[in-house]
């Protein structure tokens, strides 16, 4: 399944984006990112602190697999976008449940999964921020950055492109395969 891609300069959220999207009837499968997010969100009303030219992104489509139930789908999240990052750092990344990446213990990545009905229709938003190139200081939790743990240049585009190649190929197989075949294809390490 193909995702289309939208590029934005500054928006509040790029959730909130998503969400305009599908009720406007724009429900192609879409993955949008921004170079500023004003007003992230987290999981339980948390604030995603949205460092400038870092990556923000929400990846949305129409819930119609049969072979996966809305719950089952967080589970592939952090699999996924760990299995993309890992090839931009020295550091092991770990998964702290439901939806944080961490190295050493400190956050790189928080996903929020978010489900909207439209039209008797249900759609699936995930809701990406990875701390690419800096990590916000003075806050309740620690956190760094990809690009603090990493033998090469970071390059958002190029971490993007591997993001929305990954998802088209979960996209696709999710529609062919069963939960069992996905979850030990998707879910390594």
């Amino acid at each position: 399944m193909k995702l289309k891609l939208i590029k934005l300069n500054s928006v509040s959220s790029t959730n909130n984006i998503a969400i305009k999207l599908i009720r406007q009837k724009k429900i192609n499968p879409s993955i949008i990112t921004a170079k500023k997010q004003r007003r992230g969100r987290g999981t339980r009303g948390k604030k995603w602190f949205s460092k400038k030219n870092n990556l923000f992104i929400s990846i949305y489509f129409e819930l119609n697999s049969k072979n996966l139930r809305i719950d089952q789908f967080a589970l592939f999240n952090p699999h996924i976008i760990k299995s993309v990052l890992s090839k931009y750092t020295k550091k092991k990344i770990d998964i702290k449940r439901p939806n944080d990446l961490l190295i050493n213990k400190d956050k790189i990545s928080g996903i929020l999964q978010e489900i909207i009905d439209c039209d008797n229709k249900k759609y699936l938003i995930i809701g990406i921020g990875i701390n690419t190139l800096s990590y916000p200081k003075d806050q309740d939790f620690k956190s760094t950055s990809i690009a603090k743990w990493s033998n090469t240049t970071i390059k958002n585009d190029k971490i993007l492109s591997d993001i929305k190649i990954a998802y088209e190929k979960f996209l696709s197989d999710i529609n062919k395969y069963k939960f069992t075949y996905l979850k030990k294809k998707f879910c390594k390490g």
